[in-house]
């Protein structure tokens, strides 16, 4: 992608003990006197003057070592102590911290709560929490640790605890309630496709997929539930398709057995690449079935891989290129225009480093990733010749897919004049994530869409997702010429080195409004396989995702 920033992208006891000094709770009294000095008959008699004394007592500026500490101490204190409107009190959002934190007790029937902070550091304070978690005469130790931050309120300038459902417990999103009780959903075993049991513990970035397997087949797998402490998902949390989360098990239910289609030795091998990158997610998959082999995510928590929706940059243009060949507006050897700029729907749209090529292929304009040669045919397309494309040659952005867990199945939304523009290179309104770009490649492969899964149709009898139609066989030749030449000279090359067999691939960098770097994009295939990777903030695709996908398709034999 370009210079040009194009898209914004869119989860009774003891008192508390903090920096080795004893948590005091400041009694009501205080609250009290503040109340009566700012109304009744004094500021009656002079409100001139009581207006302007408040003005000069309002405190602003960065927060001393003693409030941040002593802000944490009464929020800590009064929630150890069970005292909860004080410790709701001590927050800038009284009424959401009152109702977590009597939930805590009521819900999650959590007693004998020991706070213990941690070294300040700034407006931040960490701290232990240690209790137990006890329903209907099962007790079992809980501990964990959390952080706060302190802030000083606008009108007044009081520090005060900011208040996030987070505070409470780290796996809370705004929204969400901790319960403590029987299970609605029984836990699942999810195997490998060798039959080997999946854990979070050997593979982090599953945490979210057996949560969201549990949901889905908890029931159907025959399982029995137990009594767990569990984060319940709020609305937004629902939203973002985020599963309910069993933090302890106060008693085993009994397992239904679900297996998957991932490969052991793959998604290890996927867990170790994405370990290397921050943000970064990858998705591998059998293009002739459309089976899931591996899924990983360097941040773990959410499954960005799947449920991902950012903007895929160049590596869009395999769709494009698919859509200007089948209208008669690019071949492969056919002289195209790269020129540094072209200007569409009033924006003047330009190629890395203002870069062109003169007398050049469509071949080598894909090679080298070049903007222009797609934005210029922009005037020759209808507002829904992109949309069309993707959802009827390639499956996506149709709500449709059924994976066997959430995901979202990418989105090309009709738009019109600089933004329609804009999607031809994957920018726009254009959102994608691993694996509907895995998805791309998988096509490209082998001329038909088939939906991916991570768990079998036969297992549930779902209806997975089809295209209505198919590349003609010259489009699809073409396709997959573009995409063999970038893997051996083009953007792709250096990924692609020692990658051998039937290969082809795609680079991308999506430009991010308020990000310093793009997010790199890397989609391939080789043989029977086909992957894609992001890493976000990470700069060009072929340095970044690149070696993520490339590795995996190594490992894949």
């Amino acid at each position: 992608m370009g210079n040009r920033r194009l898209v914004a992208e869119r989860r009774k006891t003891n008192p508390a003990v903090l920096g080795g000094m004893i948590a005091v709770v400041l009694g009501g009294a205080g609250f009290g006197v503040y109340a009566l000095l700012g109304s009744g008959a004094a500021a009656e008699n002079d409100t001139q003057s009581t207006s302007s004394s408040k003005a000069k007592d309002v405190k602003t500026g960065p927060l001393s070592a003693t409030e941040v500490t002593t802000a944490a101490q009464e929020f800590l204190t009064a929630w150890q102590q069970g005292k909860v409107p004080q410790a709701a009190a001590a927050t800038d959002d009284t009424a959401a911290a009152k109702a977590l934190l009597t939930g805590y007790t009521k819900d999650a029937h959590i007693k004998d709560v020991t706070l213990t902070a941690g070294t300040r550091a700034g407006a931040k304070v960490p701290f232990s929490v240690k209790g137990t978690v006890s329903y209907k005469g099962t007790d079992k130790p809980l501990a964990y640790d959390s952080a706060l931050t302190v802030v000083r309120r606008a009108e007044d300038g009081k520090p005060l605890v900011e208040w996030h459902s987070a505070v409470v417990h780290p796996d809370l999103k705004d929204g969400d309630t901790l319960v403590t009780g029987a299970s609605g959903t029984p836990p699942v075993k999810a195997l490998d496709r060798d039959g080997g049991e999946l854990t979070e513990k050997e593979y982090p970035s599953l945490g979210s997929v057996l949560d969201g397997l549990r949901e889905k087949y908890g029931e159907k797998a025959g399982g029995k539930a137990g009594v767990e402490f569990q984060v319940i998902r709020g609305k937004e949390s629902k939203k973002a398709e985020l599963s309910d989360k069993t933090l302890l098990e106060l008693s085993k239910g009994t397992p239904g057995t679900v297996k998957t289609t991932l490969s052991p030795s793959l998604q290890a091998a996927a867990e170790e690449q994405v370990a290397s990158k921050a943000k970064a997610s990858v998705v591998l998959l059998r293009p002739s079935t459309g089976e899931i082999l591996a899924v990983a995510n360097s941040s773990h928590g959410f499954n960005t891989a799947f449920q991902g929706s950012l903007a895929p940059g160049s590596t869009m243009k395999v769709i494009t290129s698919s859509l200007l060949i089948e209208k008669d507006l690019a071949s492969a050897d056919k002289a195209h225009p790269c020129p540094k700029f072209f200007t569409y729907g009033h924006w003047k749209f330009q190629n890395d480093d203002k870069f062109e090529i003169k007398d050049g292929t469509f071949k080598a304009s894909f090679a080298r990733s070049c903007n222009t040669a797609f934005i210029s045919q922009a005037p020759e397309l209808d507002d829904d010749s992109l949309t069309k494309q993707a959802q009827q040659v390639f499956g996506l952005s149709m709500n449709s897919w059924s994976v066997g867990v959430s995901t979202f199945d990418g989105a090309v939304p009709v738009q019109s004049q600089a933004q329609m523009a804009a999607s031809l290179i994957g920018q726009g309104g254009v959102r994608m994530n691993a694996l509907n770009m895995a998805s791309v490649s998988a096509t490209v492969r082998t001329g038909t869409f088939k939906q991916p899964y991570l768990v079998s149709p036969d297992v549930d009898g779902r209806q997975l997702a089809t295209a209505s139609r198919t590349m003609s066989a010259s489009t699809l030749s073409q396709l997959r010429e573009l995409m063999a030449y970038t893997a051996a000279y083009g953007t792709a090359a250096e990924a692609m080195s020692g990658v051998t067999g039937d290969v082809g691939a795609k680079t991308g960098s999506a430009e991010v409004d308020g990000q310093k770097k793009p997010n790199g994009w890397f989609t391939a295939y080789r043989g029977d396989l086909a992957a894609a990777g992001v890493v976000q903030q990470g700069g060009h695709g072929g340095d970044t995702a690149g070696p993520i996908v490339a590795a995996l398709l190594k490992a894949g034999g």
